[in-house]
């Protein structure tokens, strides 16, 4: 069983469980840490069963880092390298992962947005406040959309800022789902501070880790959270990690894609 750890409790409204989920209303769901992650902890003790039981709506990855998780409408998909995606079986693993309940509570109009840069933006500008998590969904048609999945990897583990350099890129164009979420600077080293988007085409078939995107003129669906619930791998391998580091530079590297 994972040690779970109550962190970061900001409830502001106490919201009763719902929906059959373990954790519902304004909470989110996280296994792991960023900071473990990039540290090369890429086997988990968590099943997609287990997880599916916190939330509907998600993103992360798989054992052996293989390619990127996906959450959405209470289904999982798994983005291999290559872009495809597929639905994997509940016993399969995740080394990290967030999940919520996802029920919107904000509608934010989003005129044409020529790049990732330019979406973080705008949608930043529509948060009601800065200082607390949300779920953000947006569906629409996406000019191009430039997104990587990271082949599974073979231990010994390297570090995640080197294991990127292997990442395989693909675009698509057409109709699709950014999954994301916003996340309040005071998490470093939990989980990713401001956006982290995954994308999956409207047919469920591709897609991966956002490096860039355009899209026309449609609606960002947020869900504000107030809670965080952090669930850390009971392992040896968790336990005998160094986290006393600053991994900002390793973060960037890995989330804008690039390779050090």
């Amino acid at each position: 069983m994972a040690q779970t750890l109550y962190a970061l409790l900001l409830f502001l409204v106490l919201t009763p469980f719902s929906h059959g989920f373990a954790h519902a209303g304004d909470d989110l769901f996280q296994y792991s840490t960023i900071d473990a992650l990039l540290a090369g902890l890429y086997d988990g003790d968590m099943s997609i069963k287990n997880l599916m039981t916190h939330g509907n709506f998600g993103l992360g990855t798989l054992n052996g880092l293989d390619g990127e998780l996906v959450v959405l409408d209470g289904t999982p998909y798994h983005i291999r390298a290559g872009g495809k995606a597929t639905v994997p079986p509940e016993t399969a693993m995740v080394p990290f992962a967030t999940v919520s309940c996802f029920e919107e509570d904000t509608i934010l109009k989003l005129e044409r947005t020529a790049s990732l840069d330019a979406l973080n933006t705008a949608v930043e500008l529509g948060l009601p406040s800065k200082n607390i998590f949300y779920a953000i969904r947006i569906d629409g048609r996406f000019p191009f959309v430039k997104a990587r999945a990271i082949p599974k990897q073979n231990p010994p583990y390297a570090p995640l800022h080197e294991v990127v350099k292997f990442q395989e890129v693909v675009q698509f164009s057409g109709e699709g789902t950014l999954i994301g979420y916003y996340s309040p600077p005071f998490v470093k080293g939990i989980n990713v501070p401001g956006f982290h988007w995954h994308f999956i085409t409207k047919d469920r078939t591709g897609g991966g880790h956002v490096l860039d995107c355009s899209l026309a003129p449609t609606t960002a669906r947020m869900d504000a959270l107030h809670s965080l619930t952090v669930s850390l791998p009971n392992s040896r391998e968790f336990n005998a990690l160094d986290l006393t580091h600053d991994a900002s530079s390793a973060l960037e590297t890995v989330e804008k894609g690039t390779a050090q």
